[in-house]
């Protein structure tokens, strides 16, 4: 029987194919998110163990509008509504950008690199990559809302089933939006920035909602899918008919993916890239490699303006975060160096900005990693041009791009805050060794050992880790120092220190040469 009438065979082989190559990936992942709620629950037990310092909690974080549009408005005051209240919306993030990676990954970029196509020649039918995909991603996003039921199922079966399936169910909506533009793009790239437009759209209309309401349903929170997630109300009056909403969204955009995909050929997209001009604009590697990478680098760009904007607006409200809480103060304190509590919070957020900055950095560097296993690079090096200059180019773009946007953030910080530019300017830059050091280990794996180069994600991310719930949980100090940002002075505030600078600066160009200097002596895409 034909693979055109069985549209479906070979589906339970592709994703076993696709659990196999995402066999790193996707525990990291599901760990990593799952592990935020469930380890953060401790965090929160310690600082508000009493029913008194909740309910205070409770009532500065909904009368302060720009937490409301971070976190959003918190709809009980029980340890479960506090902990679905400060992890929900970000997990249901997290899972949504997991679960658009997952399926990228196993549809429109298998098809780019050629993988598909001779897949295809096998017994394969014509919707079993798309299945296999959306497969993987529901595999993921059940062990996701698995742990998160689990580890808060002591303070409420009820409350944590609501935020398991919520978050999953966030995932599992995005994974569907993801097939449906991979259908439309020819590029991975393009259909990864796409489907991250729509979870930021998503993103910035449930904060102007929750920012205009202090606890009750806006039209705009509403419109968008991780409103969707927050509306389940886990803890506060379980709204289980929100959960059908969104599966219905999960089956409505599957439907059409499945109905795109059968419309199209392997390898073509409905929207196709333009041509280029008769004649090359491209003279240089460096053009080449800004031309290939200026749209990501102009997204990062914009959405480290806009929430530094968003960042900025709430310094004036960080002592309503932690109120008379001694235990909160100190973790501030911990996290953003012993200043005042303002330069702390700037601190803080501003450290934040350099661990995400390194997510950019490390994603520009393996463009490198792309271009090569994709047979891209091979052409370019057939001809008259070296592999020092071929990867200068994105190097330029990688270590350049980090100065740009950690320069936009502190823009955006200090034009909401509105005060104490230099200062805030300085603190941004401060961070950029600790980031050159992520981008420095990149080069050398890609270098050295390019199979294992996508290891440098997970450094990336533990870094991001660390310091976003590792002062939180309490671990302890060598555990934090794994992490190059804990060794950088604080930022703004009086103990500035150039020596760790220079040390870190230092690292990322050994790390950086070691790494070129094995390029040279290595086979290409071997």
């Amino acid at each position: 029987m034909s693979t055109l009438t069985v549209p479906l065979a070979g589906t339970f082989g592709l994703a076993r194919l696709a659990l196999r190559r995402d066999r790193l990936m996707m525990p990291l992942w599901v760990l990593v998110v799952g592990g935020i709620v469930a380890g953060g629950v401790g965090s929160l037990e310690s600082l508000y163990g009493t029913e008194a310092t909740r309910e205070q909690l409770a009532a500065s974080m909904n009368a302060n509008s720009s937490l409301r549009s971070l976190y959003g408005p918190v709809f009980s005051d029980s340890l479960g509504g506090l902990a679905a209240w400060r992890f929900g919306v970000l997990a249901a993030t997290l899972a949504a950008v997991m679960s658009l990676l997952v399926v990228v990954r196993h549809t429109r970029e298998e098809e780019e690199t050629g993988r598909q196509e001779l897949l295809s020649a096998g017994a394969v039918g014509r919707r079993a990559p798309l299945t296999a995909a959306l497969l993987a991603a529901l595999l993921a996003n059940t062990a996701v809302a698995l742990i998160v039921t689990a580890g808060l199922a002591r303070l409420g079966a009820g409350g944590a089933l609501a935020l398991g399936l919520a978050v999953g169910g966030t995932g599992m909506l995005f994974a569907a939006t993801a097939a449906i533009v991979a259908q439309l793009t020819e590029s991975a790239r393009l259909a990864k920035g796409l489907t991250g437009a729509v979870l930021g759209l998503a993103f910035v209309l449930r904060a102007a909602g929750d920012a205009g309401t202090a606890g009750g349903s806006s039209a705009l929170t509403w419109l968008s899918p991780v409103g969707w997630a927050e509306h389940v109300r886990a803890y506060g009056g379980e709204r289980w008919w929100v959960l059908l909403l969104i599966a219905g969204a999960v089956l409505a955009q599957t439907g059409l993916a499945y109905v795109l995909t059968g419309r199209r050929d392997v390898g073509m997209s409905f929207l196709p890239a333009r041509p280029g001009p008769a004649e090359g604009r491209l003279a240089t590697a460096g053009g080449l490699a800004w031309r290939l990478q200026r749209g990501g680098l102009l997204g990062w760009s914009l959405g480290f303006l806009v929430v530094g904007l968003v960042f900025g607006g709430m310094v004036e409200g960080a002592a309503d975060i932690v109120g008379d809480n001694a235990q909160a103060q100190q973790i501030f304190e911990r996290m953003g160096g012993q200043s005042a509590l303002t330069d702390a919070f700037l601190a803080t957020m501003v450290g934040l900005f350099g661990m995400m900055a390194g997510l950019f950095v490390v994603g520009s560097v393996l463009r490198l990693h792309s271009e090569e296993t994709s047979g891209r690079a091979e052409p370019l090096l057939a001809n008259a041009l070296g592999r020092l200059r071929w990867a200068s180019g994105h190097l330029a773009v990688a270590f350049g791009g980090a100065v740009l946007i950690m320069a936009l953030a502190a823009v955006g910080l200090s034009a909401s805050y509105g005060r104490d530019f230099a200062g805030i300017l300085g603190a941004a830059l401060a961070q950029l060794p600790a980031v050159w050091v992520l981008g420095g280990l990149a080069v050398l794996l890609w270098g050295a050992y390019p199979k294992a180069a996508p290891a440098a994600w997970g450094a990336a991310g533990l870094t991001l880790l660390l310091g976003w719930i590792g002062p939180a949980l309490n671990l302890p100090q060598a555990v934090l120092d794994l992490s190059p940002f804990s060794h950088l002075p604080k930022l703004p505030g009086p103990d500035m220190s150039w020596t760790p600078l220079a040390v870190l600066t230092g690292l990322a160009t050994a790390l950086t040469t070691a790494g070129l200097w094995r390029l040279r002596r290595r086979d290409v895409a071997c």
